[in-house]
């Protein structure tokens, strides 16, 4: 419990205010070096290869863990404090993500206050989206770096984040809501990119895939339950009401994020131990691997990896350019179903303002289904193979996405002819839930399959996604009633399932030539 506070932003803080005398590390403790062989602490370790030797600084002193059970690396925490921080991390994603279309159900009241077109007013959630899409372009580099690490960026970010919704619910200029809505979301978007990286600081490869569904749960249902959230609300304490659930939302979890939340970055945890260790022995020589590296980046170079590369490898390489273009689809037809639920439901069905909301917990009952799929899937085929040494290809991650491909098309085209005043309700929520379950299954495997194809640009690559994907479901929110109130509801979502279908074909093509392409592209891993 110690450390867990001391790594934190309230520990960091006691730490400054009482000039390190709480809260120390072992290498501020008196008797540290009593306990450590000198000659083994400052010696210098031999490069694995000769690109790395070409890279290090003479007589430097590599600063690394202790050894393979140093508890200060996040891969050796216990179980409880993983799935502790596992959990701030979870709860922080669903704030933001409900956050979004939590906003729903105050769509009318914003028109009526204001006098604005039903367009105008879904701007309030197509712009809090695009926000948390353009955000990470921004914080996810950040996050990166070695003297700044995931803590501070994910603190300071929530604490805007938190600041920004206390105004939001008692403002009466629509230009103002709009841009206090913008700047929610992109404070709020360090958790869309980052929280993946943290996942990946604490779980090993083998386990990894578990926590990330875990996360990938919270960002998925979180726009779902928004509405279920504020639905009943709003309809009996007016529209401002949804803004004011957000602030006691994410109001405590900031707080749980500064009392107990640590830094996971490898690179800033070594980076910190070896500026206490210059400190202790007075020695400039000792630098960690993350020092020397980023003491030979350029700030153009950085902002090149960030911003320019990650566009760079998507028109270059046609197996990112299909993952960009297909998950963008399947968030811009999952953000359609909060324009086309009101179309169906309440003039169909005589939902009110409140049930609509309960439609979309079959969006949770899809996610549930989809992770006990994947986690068989793991569990009971993936793992055990990879325990016994039997040799995978990273598209063989991809084997459950062959099967759920056929789920999107097929639950759109459930739901748009089968919407009807002479069919009963439960038959297209049905179909809703077919597209959820099975797009939540091939999204999750095609976010396992880049990173392990393109491991030197995984962070960049999942931040230039989340814009792809948020720039998406932006445009979708805005053209979604008009395209469903001109072509009718069968009509409008079978062009959506149309789209899908197309995404059948790009997933067997990946499957098929995966490794082809990625031989030939100079920023895979064959």
């Amino acid at each position: 419990m110690n450390s867990l506070i001391r790594d934190a932003p309230l520990g960091q803080v006691i730490r400054w205010v009482t000039k390190k005398k709480y809260f120390k590390y072992p290498e501020e403790e008196a008797d540290f070096l009593a306990d450590q062989d000198p000659e083994k602490l400052l010696d210098k370790p031999i490069p694995d290869d000769k690109s790395e030797a070409d890279t290090l600084p003479p007589d430097f002193v590599m600063v690394d863990w202790y050894g393979p059970d140093d508890p200060a690396n996040p891969q050796n925490w216990t179980q409880t404090k993983k799935a502790f921080v596992g959990f701030i991390i979870f709860l922080y994603t669903f704030i933001v993500y409900a956050g979004s279309a939590i906003y729903v159900s105050s769509e009318e009241g914003v028109m009526e206050e204001f006098g604005v077109s039903t367009t105008a007013s879904a701007l309030g959630l197509s712009l809090y989206v695009l926000g948390y899409g353009v955000g990470p372009l921004f914080f996810s580099p950040l996050s990166e770096v070695p003297s700044i690490g995931r803590s501070p960026v994910y603190c300071i970010t929530m604490f805007l984040f938190v600041i920004i919704s206390i105004p939001l619910p008692l403002v009466h200029n629509f230009g103002g809501l709009l841009v206090l809505r913008f700047l929610q979301g992109f404070f709020g978007s360090p958790c869309l990119a980052t929280g993946g990286a943290t996942m990946q600081d604490i779980y090993s490869l083998l386990y990894l895939p578990f926590a990330l569904s875990a996360w990938v749960t919270a960002a998925y249902c979180g726009p779902a339950l928004g509405p279920l959230i504020s639905g009943f609300a709003v309809s009996a304490m007016g529209w401002r009401w949804s803004l004011w659930e957000i602030l006691w939302g994410a109001g405590p979890v900031f707080i749980l994020m500064f009392l107990l939340l640590p830094e996971t970055s490898t690179p800033t945890l070594l980076h910190q131990r070896a500026r206490r260790l210059r400190k202790l022995i007075g020695s400039s020589h000792l630098k960690s691997q993350s020092e020397i590296v980023q003491a030979q980046l350029k700030p153009s170079a950085i902002i090149i990896d960030a911003i320019i590369k990650p566009i760079e490898i998507t028109i270059k390489d046609p197996a990112i350019l299909f993952v960009q273009v297909y998950t963008a689809i399947v968030y811009g037809i999952y953000y359609s179903f909060f324009e086309v639920f009101p179309l169906v439901y309440p003039p169909l069905y005589n939902f009110t303002l409140g049930t609509i909301g309960l439609v979309f917990l079959c969006v949770l009952v899809a996610c549930l289904l989809a992770v006990a799929i994947y986690f068989a899937y793991l569990l009971y085929y993936l793992i055990p193979q990879l325990l016994r040494g039997v040799p995978k290809t990273q598209e063989s991650r991809l084997v459950p996405a062959l099967i759920g491909c056929f789920g999107p098309p097929i639950g759109l085209f459930l739901f748009g002819w089968t919407a009807n005043r002479h069919i009963h309700w439960i038959v297209p929520t049905i179909g809703i839930t077919i597209y959820g379950s099975s797009a939540f299954i091939v999204l999750q495997c095609v976010f396992v399959y880049v990173p392990m194809s393109y491991p030197a640009y995984a962070a960049s690559l999942f931040a230039a996604n989340d814009f792809f994907r948020s720039a998406m479901a932006c445009g979708s929110i805005l053209y979604a009633r008009p395209m469903f109130l001109n072509l009718g509801i069968g009509k409008g979502v079978s062009l959506l399932g149309g789209l899908s279908t197309l995404g059948v074909i790009g997933i067997f093509v990946l499957y098929w030539y995966g490794a082809k392409l990625r031989a030939k592209s100079k920023f895979a891993i064959s």
